[in-house]
């Protein structure tokens, strides 16, 4: 098992490439399920999840190649089997995916239960209570969820108390092949959800609504396979942006979209940082102190509760007082106890934490807890005083391409050792 190691006080100088959004190269893997056909996908990230996703679209029949670095081929003539085992899926929860386009195809899905990171519940009632609307038939049964349809699935109206992304995606898979018309009321709208819909839209699929959160699917009796590339990973954008903040210095980050992070670039201007956009880059400048800010994970285009970690590493940096709100995820505080081993002075106060700032952090030895919570150790390493050796790092290699080699191509010092 790997660990990395940080030398940290380094400001971080040059050009950082983004790739490709892991959260929107999964589900549009998963779509391929849907027909026959031949589907390319340009801009997919080299990342853990992308390759366990692949390895559980295989055991249903698909084969695939990579027509360049960043390209997949994926072929879906011959899907056949429909279960998905609990081997695969307890590594990663997004394997859920395949429930959805699984019944719409075949009729039929036996897919267990989500693992993945610990930072919180994340129950699929949303994507059970949704396929039912449809009228599927479930069966909760030894760690699997089994579904069957009898005939083809009908459009309905379905509704989320809350708005979830994986659960929009999955009904939307469903719902294309659906009979009539499938209103999702409360959907959850994340780009990655708009990248998905772009993508089943070019397979023929009849989808109005795209950006809101009143989707309308009218159903169309076969589908065609398409070509899409995927939108730039916005959370790994925000990462190096908070990186730059963290350790200092002058970074343009390329091949990103600024369009997708308003919330966070008004945090980290009221950090002092200084932010110039263009249509396909930004550049970050820090060469003062830090503000405090407050946070409020919410929604989309609420502030990311995938970028909570890393703000509230960049918060213990400030001279004042932050209070950071997590309103998504009920255990995504974890990483609060590794920071505070680097000096840290944070409380957590059920669903919010308050951080005092001190201007500083000291390198230690910590633990990564889920994947977002590596980012903020990362991060506070690359700002901290000596060294930092962050373990349990194949987090990190679920949703980071090369995060590594990225920093280093920058100035930093940080490397990967085995444990």
């Amino acid at each position: 098992m790997d660990k990395i190691v940080i030398e940290g006080g380094l400001p971080l100088e040059g050009e950082i490439k983004i790739s490709g959004a892991k959260n929107g190269a999964l589900p549009i893997i998963a779509a391929t399920l849907l027909c026959p056909g031949t589907h390319i996908i340009h801009n997919v990230p080299d990342l853990r999840d992308i390759r366990t996703i692949l390895q559980l679209m295989e055991t249903f029949g698909i084969t695939w190649e990579k027509a360049d670095t960043n390209t997949l081929a994926i072929n879906s003539d011959n899907v056949s089997s429909f279960e998905a085992s609990y081997d695969l899926v307890k590594t990663m929860r997004a394997s859920v995916l395949v429930l959805g386009p699984l019944l719409a195809r075949l009729g039929q899905a036996r897919v267990s239960l989500p693992g993945g990171c610990a930072i919180g519940a994340r129950p699929i009632d949303f994507h059970m209570q949704g396929l039912q609307k449809l009228g599927a038939q479930l069966e909760l049964e030894q760690g699997y969820v089994d579904a069957k349809v009898n005939g083809t699935l009908r459009g309905n109206a379905v509704y989320f108390d809350i708005p979830s992304v994986t659960g929009t995606e999955n009904i939307l898979m469903a719902a294309v092949l659906a009979e009539g018309e499938t209103v999702i009321k409360n959907a959850a709208r994340e780009p990655e959800i708009a990248n998905l819909i772009d993508m089943l839209t070019r397979m023929g699929a009849k989808i109005e609504g795209r950006n809101t959160d009143r989707l309308v699917v009218r159903g169309v009796k076969k589908l065609v396979p398409a070509e899409i590339e995927i939108i730039p990973d916005r959370i790994e954008t925000g990462t190096f942006l908070v990186a730059v903040g963290a350790a200092g210095g002058d970074v343009n980050l390329t091949n990103c979209d600024p369009a997708l992070l308003p919330s966070l670039f008004d945090k980290l201007r009221n950090t002092g940082l200084y932010l110039k956009e263009d249509k396909n880059s930004i550049r970050v400048i820090r060469s003062g102190p830090l503000k405090s800010v407050d946070i409020k994970t919410m929604p989309y285009p609420g502030f990311p509760t995938d970028l909570q970690a890393q703000m509230m590493a960049l918060m213990t940096l400030t001279e004042g007082l932050s209070v950071i709100h997590e309103n998504i995820f009920e255990n995504r505080f974890m990483h609060v106890a590794e920071l505070k081993r680097m000096g840290a002075d944070i409380r957590v106060d059920g669903g919010r934490a308050i951080v005092k700032g001190h201007g500083k952090l000291n390198g230690a030895q910590v633990m990564a807890t889920d994947l977002r919570a590596s980012a903020s150790l990362v991060i506070a390493g690359l700002a901290a005083q000596g060294i930092t050796e962050v373990s349990r790092v194949y987090h990190l290699d679920r949703g980071y391409d090369d995060i590594v080699g990225k920093l280093s191509a920058v100035g930093a010092k940080i490397w990967r050792e085995k444990e």
